[in-house]
């Protein structure tokens, strides 16, 4: 595959990148596409790629190779991508304490994705908060994508989130309960007569996750990458950018997604199977926050809330019957 001639760059003007160029190279180092990385950050590629050539010749360095079918990091682009990211979550918490500051706003601001707002654990942490501490509010913004949810919080537009774990080791994690992770396969997949599967009885089939590659820890978890074999899954072609969008990227025969079992309930359609996998482990649901927030009084209340809901679910489990999912232990 031809490269096409990198210039060396010499650094032409003594003032520093801006936090905005580092915001699009860490974008393009997400997507290595310049299209795909205009259409998230909502420029024209041109415009892209002229903001990039900018930040090169201001460190003097090539950050990408450019061929005519992909786009790829040099080593100094995978050497500068840590500082980059710091300058971004340091202008990002920059402007979120300036930004709490000037509105003077204590309340609690939740976010959740779509696809779980039913949870009883949701909605149990924001009545208990509204009902301990009204002053908080809270209020709840709702999220579609998981990176949206992860974006939020570490710009400080959220002060907290819902989500099914694991989340990046930056973040602050309580969880509320756990449950069985399922196999969602198209209704007339070969396997969707199965009362159960096995992980190897999916080897065939691609995976399809709503969790970036770049997040590697999240990524492996929801595509069980690899198998208990050592062996590599095969990704669906295009990630999802919904959950509504996974599952009908399934139903059409085109992946397998791994999905909490609550997903049954809340999604149930003719077109798809939800299975047991027998050698499959389970999931958590929980909260997190950034520990860098700067409203501490609002992180200690939402840990009391939250130590309280998990004190009161595992009462419940304990004397239930035939509980669906428990609290976490």
């Amino acid at each position: 595959m031809p490269i096409i001639d990198q210039p060396e760059f010499r650094p032409t003007s003594i003032d520093d990148p801006t936090a905005h160029q580092l915001r699009l190279l860490l974008t393009l180092a997400e997507e290595l596409h310049f299209g795909r990385a205009a259409r998230k950050l909502y420029l024209t590629q041109p415009a892209l790629s002229q903001q990039i050539r900018s930040l090169e010749e201001r460190l003097g360095v090539a950050l990408f190779h450019r061929s005519s079918r992909r786009v790829e990091l040099t080593a100094a682009g995978s050497a500068v991508l840590p500082a980059a990211r710091n300058v971004v979550d340091a202008a990002d918490e920059l402007r979120n304490i300036a930004r709490r500051m000037a509105s003077g706003s204590d309340r609690l601001r939740l976010g959740v994705c779509e696809s779980f707002t039913a949870l009883a654990s949701t909605r149990a942490i924001i009545a208990a908060v509204r009902q301990r501490h009204p002053e908080l509010g809270p209020d709840v913004r709702v999220l579609d994508r998981f990176s949206d949810q992860l974006a939020a919080l570490r710009t400080g537009e959220i002060d907290a989130a819902f989500a099914h774990f694991p989340m990046p080791e930056d973040l602050h994690c309580e969880p509320l309960t756990v449950e069985p992770r399922l196999a969602c396969i198209a209704g007339d997949d070969p396997l969707a007569d199965r009362s159960s599967l096995r992980l190897a009885d999916l080897a065939e089939h691609r995976v399809i996750s709503l969790v970036s590659p770049t997040f590697r820890a999240g990524h492996d978890f929801w595509s069980v990458n690899p198998r208990p074999d050592g062996s590599q899954v095969r990704y669906a072609a295009h990630p999802g950018a919904s959950f509504e969008s996974l599952l009908s990227s399934v139903s059409l025969g085109t992946a397998v997604a791994f999905v909490p079992a609550v997903a049954a309930e809340l999604y149930p359609r003719p077109d798809l199977r939800y299975l047991d996998v027998e050698d499959l482990t389970q999931c958590t649901f929980g909260i997190a926050w950034h520990p860098g927030n700067p409203m501490q009084t609002k992180s200690a209340t939402l840990q009391s809330v939250v130590d309280a809901f998990r004190r009161n679910a595992l009462s419940r489990t304990q004397t239930a019957d035939r509980p669906r999912w428990a609290a976490f232990r």
